[in-house]
């Protein structure tokens, strides 16, 4: 069962970078979406809890962009920040007074409950008819904000519009290596193979738009939630609308460098998740959940049935070569073992070579390296983060917010 389970997963995953490579070769043809003559006016919304290290170089990349510049605010909600934060937001207003910039600084009151609170702050505040969601340590490329407005008002069914984002310090450990390529083919491929398949989109943290009026349907963000970005995506696919992928619209983001930083960030994830996969798990197989249930299957065997499977495999594997146990399972033999390597490395070197300057030796060594390496590191994140929850959840404790350190 656990080898059965191990490689659906890896075929279906699979299936989803073939998807999404045809999904990028037929995007790549198409014309650049184009503004509406009547330009809506864009909330761009930045949560930031003691983000003074990357902060400044976040607006001033926000304020870069080459959307009509009196189309569009900024509102940075300071969340409860102890740092200097506050004032070098204010030096910023000094510097661009002409432009739509705003900060809100919120206490321990108002304030320091976590992303979904603070979105929900700044939603009440923000005046635009589309908002728009940048992460504190984003440097979107100047076109990113015009192509996912321009994606969202060509079709009056889409909800939402997500673009791509890329690792801005994928050279400063072998970690963001690992994360670089993680992201460009189990993150971005993986939505492109989706909405090809099942026109399944999740919204990310960062680098997205959506229509204010279906985020006031759907009551805001769940505070409750630490992987809102997956919570709101499932909820708006239930309300009937769409969300698509537009990978012109890139942002460029700080990733973890260090492994305490990164395996704070992933359980946070996991626990998310786990939120969302039991919230909505009782409509699995009702009409209102077929929009999402795919995405509920596959939740459910990534973070349960491959998670147990893979525990199973490597406790084998080690009790074999101890000599303690045997199998003559034809699952156990080497040559199958070598195909989920090869199959494993293979596609995921095929959807890096869609990105200018990642097709490389080095990468392709360093994939083989994931298989081996960044694998059970993810299995160790998810058996500590399904604990932490269950833990939370038997003793009614509040979920913690790890704030993710950044880096000059």
């Amino acid at each position: 069962m656990a080898i059965l389970a191990i490689w659906g997963i890896l075929v279906v995953n699979v299936v989803l970078t073939i998807a999404g490579y045809v999904n990028y070769l037929q995007k790549a043809r198409r014309p650049e979406p184009v503004l509406p003559a009547e330009v809506p006016f864009v909330s761009i919304m930045v949560p930031a809890h003691n983000e003074g290290i990357v902060i400044v170089k976040t607006l001033q990349s926000l304020l870069n962009f080459d959307y009509p510049h009196d189309r569009y605010e900024i509102i940075v909600i300071n969340d409860n920040s102890d740092d200097n934060s506050a004032e070098l937001l204010a030096r910023v207003q000094t510097l661009y007074p002409q432009r739509n910039l705003e900060v809100i600084n919120t206490d321990k009151v108002t304030g320091g409950k976590g992303k979904s609170n603070a979105l929900n702050i700044g939603l009440k505040r923000a005046k635009g008819s589309i908002i728009s969601i940048y992460d504190a340590d984003n440097t979107p490329q100047a076109s990113a904000l015009r192509y996912l407005v321009a994606e969202l008002m060509s079709d009056d069914h889409l909800a939402a519009v997500i673009g791509k984002f890329r690792t801005r310090n994928k050279n400063a450990s072998l970690l963001t290596r690992f994360i670089n390529i993680e992201t460009l083919s189990f993150q971005w491929m993986a939505q492109a193979g989706r909405e090809r398949l099942f026109k399944l989109c999740t919204i990310p943290g960062t680098n997205y738009v959506i229509r204010r009026d279906i985020l006031e349907k759907i009551g805001g963000w769940d505070v409750k939630a630490l992987a809102e970005d997956t919570e709101i995506s499932f909820r708006v696919y239930r309300m009937g609308y769409r969300i698509r992928f537009q990978p012109l619209a890139v942002t460029w983001e700080q990733e973890p460098q260090t492994l305490d930083v990164w395996f704070h960030q992933r359980t946070r994830w996991v626990k998310g998740n786990i939120y969302v996969i039991l919230k909505n798990a009782r409509l699995m197989f009702t009409k209102t959940g077929r929009p999402i249930r795919f995405d509920l299957l596959y939740f459910l065997a990534i973070y349960f049935l491959l998670m147990t499977s893979l525990i199973l495999s490597d406790t084998m594997f080690v009790l074999s070569v101890a000599g303690v146990a045997h199998s003559d399972l034809i699952g156990f033999s080497n040559a199958l073992w070598l195909m989920a390597v090869l199959t494993f490395v293979i596609s995921t070197f095929v959807t890096i070579t869609t990105e200018k300057g990642e097709m490389t030796i080095a990468n392709f060594m360093i994939i083989i390296f994931m298989y081996l390496v960044y694998s059970q590191m993810w299995l160790a994140v998810a058996a500590h983060g399904m604990v932490g929850y269950i833990r939370e959840q038997v003793f009614h404790q509040q979920a913690k917010w790890y704030k993710t350190k950044r880096y000059q």
